[in-house]
């Protein structure tokens, strides 16, 4: 029994089978998490989220970005991006089954076993674990209950801070979504900063999440993707970056939770 988690798929739906076929994934021993992403900018998505949906009992997803607005799209009617190449996915007669999937997935896991976090863009450095898995479960009842599409048409919004203790359910959801699914870099003040999408090295007053002090002595794990540009590197032991770009030209990583591993699309 091996357990695994592999980087955004966004729709590389031939690397993402190659590596389950390089590792002999079986899914009636192994699991497999998905950092999110799963669909948007590459040639299959469909293909991805059909795949995923028929080995469900032995994967989990944590959301990411791509996988929320697909959501909004369906059932906040929002627009699809045409760049995001998912008009065979919005055609098929599986759609709802699909989205109703992903509804029942989380934002962020926690695997005791590996004492192992994992989710989309990383943890807010301020939360605890339990804290994160607590606004996990919240935003999940949100974009899985009655009101879902109201809170899915005015997901993300522009506030740089994260709030939490509000009475305003629409910006706790957006401080939870954003931390989750969007973050990458900070400021001083630990706000999120929405415009910056480089990898490290660049000369700015903003630094990464995974910068903060929190983390050069954590002895949990942290498993995200999101950051492509990062090319899964992040200088840290314990901080470990699975989005290597697939959909941009490079390949598609699997870390294997049990050996510690990385393995890499042929």
């Amino acid at each position: 029994m091996a357990t695994y988690a592999i980087g955004d798929l966004q729709g590389c739906y031939g690397p993402f089978k190659r590596l389950l076929e390089q590792v002999d994934f079986n899914p009636s021993q192994d699991h497999l998490y998905l950092v999110g992403d799963l669909v948007a900018r590459g040639p299959d998505s469909l293909s991805c989220i059909d795949l995923v949906y028929t080995l469900q009992d032995s994967v989990t997803v944590t959301l990411g970005n791509h996988d929320l607005h697909l959501i909004a799209t369906v059932l906040a009617n929002k627009q699809a991006n045409p760049k995001d190449k998912l008009a065979p996915l919005l055609a098929s007669d599986k759609l709802a089954s699909y989205i109703t999937y992903l509804q029942s997935q989380p934002l962020c896991v926690y695997n005791s076993q590996y004492d192992s976090f994992i989710s989309h863009a990383g943890i807010y450095p301020l939360w605890s674990i339990e804290t994160a898995l607590r606004h996990s479960d919240w935003a999940q009842s949100c974009y899985q209950g009655a009101e879902a599409a109201d809170y899915l048409k005015a997901m993300y919004g522009k506030q740089p801070d994260v709030i939490t203790d509000t009475q305003d359910k629409q910006v706790k959801f957006n401080s939870i979504i954003n931390v989750f699914s969007r973050m990458r870099f900070l400021t001083n003040e630990l706000c999120l900063d929405f415009e910056n999408k480089t990898g490290l090295g660049q000369e700015s007053e903003l630094q990464p999440w995974f910068d903060h002090a929190r983390f050069k002595t954590a002895s949990t794990q942290f498993i995200f993707g999101h950051w492509a540009a990062l090319e899964g590197k992040t200088n840290l032991n314990k901080v470990i970056a699975l989005d290597t770009g697939c959909v941009w030209g490079g390949p598609m990583t699997l870390l294997n939770l049990s050996t510690n591993e990385q393995i890499t699309s042929k």
